[in-house]
């Protein structure tokens, strides 16, 4: 597998707050790397600033990132806006900020996939309808035609996984994709992103609080905390041999991680 992403010292501002101090990793192609941490390490600004979507008030003030070897921290928005959602892709907590609540679902794939190129309607909900029933929903068809309203909180966020790889992207990012849901949708969104790396290839990189989370699904995990990124290494690297307290005050928290 050869080199997908690389972050190198990134440090990001919001105003005079420092809220990334330095985080740097590799991820290859088909990997999956959780970022672990509390509320406010920074571990979602990095994520954010991977895809483009820092808020006007942050900067990036050092440190660099690429894709393949293309700088992204050089890009104008024009050239953002032709890589979010084509070569990377965004899946976040809640499926409310991924999915627009006054179109069906049909509409807003159709949207999303010639925002990039052009391609007949058909053509486009056939592969919908494929992505769908490859992720377990039962008639496809049917939940196309649904306003996300509709469904379930755990099957919005498997139909906001599926519209976020129409496009078959290289990355997806995912920001805390199953802390807003029930355990039995939580089990179904890893199943789903893990069959999802399986198939298409797709590496993932995931933002989490719960390590349990990225135990079941992660090859790599990073510490973020207060801003620095204090650990990273192979899963089994990192929690079962920890270099750092913080870490080990993490891992507490789960008993039986091995269960």
């Amino acid at each position: 597998m050869g080199e997908l992403l690389r972050v190198e010292d990134l440090q990001i501002a919001y105003g005079n707050h420092q809220a990334v101090k330095g985080a740097g990793f590799v991820l290859n192609q088909g990997e999956i790397a959780a970022l672990v941490g509390e509320s406010g390490s920074g571990k979602t600004t990095v994520v954010r600033a991977i895809d483009g979507l820092l808020p006007g008030e942050a900067s990036i003030t050092g440190g660099r990132f690429y894709l393949e070897g293309r700088d992204l921290t050089k890009l104008s928005s024009g050239e953002w806006g032709k890589i979010h959602g084509k070569e990377i892709s965004m899946i976040f907590q809640n499926p409310e900020s991924s999915l627009s609540p006054l179109q069906t679902l049909d509409k807003q794939f159709v949207e999303n996939v010639r925002a990039h190129k052009k391609e007949p309607k058909d053509s486009i909900l056939k592969r919908a309808e494929k992505i769908l029933e490859d992720m377990r929903f039962p008639e496809p068809g049917k939940i196309l035609r649904a306003y996300p309203f509709e469904l379930s909180g755990g099957m919005c966020q498997r139909a906001a996984i599926a519209l976020a790889i129409m496009n078959q992207p290289r990355l997806l990012l995912a920001d805390e994709p199953t802390s807003a849901l029930d355990v039995a949708a939580q089990n179904m969104t890893i199943q789903t992103l893990l069959e999802l790396r399986r198939q298409y290839g797709t590496a993932i990189l995931l933002v989490t609080h719960n390590i349990g989370v990225a135990y079941k699904m992660a090859d790599y995990i990073g510490v973020m905390y207060r801003g620095r990124l204090l650990e990273w290494g192979t899963k089994e690297e990192v929690l079962f041999h920890p270099r750092e307290d913080y870490t080990r005050r993490l891992i507490q928290a789960i008993p039986h991680l091995a269960d």
